[in-house]
């Protein structure tokens, strides 16, 4: 019997594996696990929760450890998929030219079995949020986009009664974006109550990870992953592929007046301030620039006009190209992973913001063909 496919899934920023009974791949490790079973593979996967904003090489030296301990004994393939800053944690665990400083050599010896490493929205290039994230009201506002993620994925959308609470509690959209810690604290404690006593202590332990150690900001402004691109080769046994999705530009009050309900407004809001952080290109550190056959593919993917002010809300569109372009369309920054308002019913998928973007079902299953297809590619 062929050995299985081990496929690891490595979370971003304010990104986490399970959190207060919350997979936060679920999603995408589902629509593999069939697409796998589909083409007779088996298929083993894990997620490796790795601090949510600690440095890049910290980060990658965890991965490296939990693989390291479940890898396993056969000759199977590993695929590496990583979602926003999970694709540089992948990048830097499989650089033949970079050190991770780790006290093991034999940590390592699994890495000639990788033979895909896929990256969703992931700042290749940069994003001029990091460098808004790395400011002293930006950090508060990092913390409060955290609890807000937590907010909407675990607990779903409030019901108005409990998101006036929380509104009342965080002081409105200007208050969150002004960075007040105080409001986000009683914001955080406001939602606890909500949550059960195992899970509070989760929810805890993740925002005291982003409050005490934020390394990994600095680490992915244009600036140092210009320097980050010239000393990380890819390792060329490896195939590397890339997802990339644009939000519609917001606009601004408009777009919050035609939402559905006072949270998604709130949402809304926050999302138009990230997009215009986002949408700063760095003079001096450009993005990639695709080639004729990847800027056919990305305009027939997205619709309304690309640019170097096009993102995600998070990362800018052009930064998240690396490898071979896989899929693109319109989505935001956590569509991607299944995290998206369901426009069909039953509802299986949850909304982290109001974005615009319109993501759906069929986009969903589109990107996870082409996914698992480059996979299980020979």
């Amino acid at each position: 019997m062929p050995a299985p496919h081990r496929v690891y899934f490595v979370p971003g920023m304010f990104g986490f594996g399970r959190l207060a009974g919350y997979d936060y791949f679920h999603h995408v490790r589902t629509a593999l696990e069939t697409r796998f079973a589909d083409a007779g593979c088996e298929m083993v996967s894990e997620v490796v929760p790795t601090p949510p904003t600690s440095s890049l090489r910290f980060r990658a030296r965890m991965l490296a450890k939990a693989i390291q301990k479940s890898h396993g004994d056969d000759d199977g393939p590993i695929h590496l998929v990583g979602h926003s800053t999970g694709g540089l944690d992948i990048r830097l665990l499989l650089s033949p030219t970079t050190n991770l400083k780790s006290d093991d050599p034999g940590r390592l010896s699994w890495r000639p079995r990788v033979t895909t490493a896929v990256s969703f929205n992931t700042p290749h290039y940069g994003t001029p949020l990091a460098s808004y994230f790395a400011t002293v009201s930006g950090t508060r506002v990092l913390y409060a986009l955290s609890l807000m993620t937590v907010v909407s994925l675990t607990l779903g959308e409030p019901s108005l009664a409990v998101f006036s609470k929380l509104l009342a509690a965080l002081g409105g959209i200007e208050q969150v974006l002004g960075g007040d810690l105080k409001l986000v604290s009683r914001g955080t404690n406001l939602i606890l109550r909500f949550v059960d006593r195992e899970g509070r202590e989760e929810v805890v332990d993740f925002l005291s990870k982003v409050r005490v150690d934020q390394g990994g900001v600095v680490q992915i402004m244009p600036e140092a992953m210009d320097l980050f691109n010239a000393a990380a080769e890819d390792d060329p046994t490896v195939r590397y592929g890339s997802v990339l999705t644009a939000a519609p530009p917001p606009e601004a009050l408009r777009f919050a007046k035609r939402v559905r309900s006072p949270y998604a407004a709130l949402t809304a809001a926050m999302f138009a301030t990230l997009y215009g952080f986002t949408s700063q290109q760095h003079k001096m550190y450009p993005y990639a620039k695709p080639t004729g056959e990847e800027a056919r593919l990305l305009k027939s993917g997205i619709l309304h006009e690309l640019s170097n002010r096009s993102n995600d809300g998070i990362v800018p569109t052009l930064s998240m190209l690396h490898g071979k372009l896989l899929w693109c369309g319109e989505g935001d920054h956590l569509d991607v992973l299944g995290h998206f308002q369901d426009d069909q019913t039953p509802n299986q998928h949850v909304d982290w913001v109001t974005s615009g973007a319109h993501f759906t079902r069929d986009r969903f299953r589109s990107l996870m063909d082409a996914v698992a297809q480059f996979q299980l590619a020979t």
